[in-house]
């Protein structure tokens, strides 16, 4: 058995090797009803079958006219059009317009034969059942959407990957797709380890903590479109930590760890990990804080994260490590993620050479500028969480920021 306790590789190093181990995955698809793909990844390209309107609409309510029959209308000289009908909404017209006519048109219906653009209602008079005056002269294709303008019949309206938002929902409903196909959400085992967790229900005994961690990390896994699977609290004891990896091996795609990450007697992690299988540990700490006693292990094939058990850390490595493996097992850009902004730090900020420093901040607006408000405290305390908005990065090939000088901030 092998123990690689410390062997430092860098965020991107870490990231690489994963993707590698995790280049041949065979992703899962399911197909499920359009109003339950909120949030999911599409699993193929989504084309249209259809031009989207189908045809020449008007935007405005009004008179469909030829535009040229306007050109030159003014309120004292205005242009003089036969009144020939009404097209009635929800119903394919027939009409097809002579030089000098018009038809009513309401919102949304249907562009006779000829016309090319509608003028507006508040632009018009009429002088009798059959005669309209248009006081203002339109463009061709004024307060109009042509046919396929929106939708074009063979686009490509969203790739494979693509995560699926509110609006996209709207326009997969236009091109007439109630159900899409979509990656099956990657199962993700998240375990707490330590004799002194105990159950958020459970009063607590002198040296005791509540279980922050499943719950936590189980929110991040929610939030990036992966499916948590809880396995409780596993005790300070190698056979129990050993059959519980096991069990979660078999029936997730991922397994985390929180705490027993750190060099000390009683931590099992390692062991475990190498003794379920190969390759086993790739790296065993991180030159980040906070998060440097982080465990990245593959084991048959599956990813075993060993996160640091203060909640802080464990939260800080989920979004540097995991957040990209479950992009991958879902299909989708690596890179998707938080939206980053640009700030000004409101103080100093020292950094060790070498190390890439997170930092909880707080945003504020101040006098229309954004800064960032450093949130101080150990990384055992989920305030520090709680209240910020984002962390800012330190780079590793800085030793530090000065006030006012701009950093990236990624938000929560």
């Amino acid at each position: 058995m092998k123990l690689v306790l410390f062997e430092a590789k860098t965020v991107s190093d870490v990231r690489e090797l994963l993707k590698e181990h995790l280049k041949n995955i065979r992703l899962k698809t399911e197909e499920v009803d359009l109003i339950n793909s909120f949030g999911r990844v599409l699993a193929e390209d989504v084309i249209s079958a259809e031009d989207i309107p189908g045809f020449n609409r008007s935007t405005v309510d009004g008179f469909a006219v030829i535009a040229q029959n306007t050109f030159g209308a003014t309120e004292s000289l205005p242009a003089l059009l036969t009144l020939a009908g009404e097209i009635m909404m929800g119903e394919k017209t027939k009409v097809k317009l002579l030089p000098n006519q018009t038809v009513k048109i309401s919102t949304g219906g249907m562009l006779p034969e000829n016309a090319d653009s509608v003028v507006m209602i508040e632009y018009t008079q009429t002088l009798d059942s059959t005669t309209l005056c248009v006081e203002k002269p339109v463009a061709p294709g004024e307060n109009v959407v042509s046919k396929g303008e929106d939708i074009k019949r063979g686009t490509v309206l969203f790739e494979k990957g693509h995560t699926i938002r509110p609006q996209d929902l709207g326009a997969l409903a236009s091109i007439g797709k109630d159900k899409v196909k979509v990656i099956a959400p990657p199962l993700i085992s998240v375990l707490s380890t330590g004799d002194e967790v105990v159950s958020p229900n459970k009063p607590l005994k002198p040296g005791q903590v509540r279980d922050i961690n499943t719950y936590a990390i189980s929110g991040q896994v929610l939030k990036w479109g992966a499916k948590p699977e809880t396995f409780g609290i596993i005790g300070d004891d190698y056979d129990k930590l050993y059959s519980a990896v096991k069990k979660a091996l078999e029936s997730s795609d991922v397994v985390l760890l929180s705490g027993g990450s750190s060099v000390g007697t009683r931590d099992h992690t390692v062991r475990v990990i190498e003794n379920l299988g190969t390759p086993g540990v790739l790296a065993h700490g991180l030159p980040v804080k906070p998060g440097k006693p982080t465990v990245i292990a593959i084991v048959e094939g599956k990813p075993v994260i060993g996160l640091p058990g203060h909640p802080v850390s464990a939260m800080v490595i989920f979004e540097l490590i995991v957040r990209p493996i479950i992009s991958i097992l879902l299909g989708r850009p690596e890179n998707y993620g938080g939206l980053k902004v640009k700030a000004k730090i409101s103080r100093n900020m020292s950094s060790a050479a070498g190390r890439q420093d997170f930092i909880r901040v707080h945003l504020e607006d101040r006098d229309g500028e954004l800064w960032a408000v450093p949130i101080l405290g150990k990384s055992g305390l989920i305030s520090n969480m709680v209240e910020a908005d984002g962390i800012a990065e330190i780079p590793s090939e800085k030793q530090g920021v000065l006030q006012g000088e701009w950093v990236e901030v990624e938000l929560f």
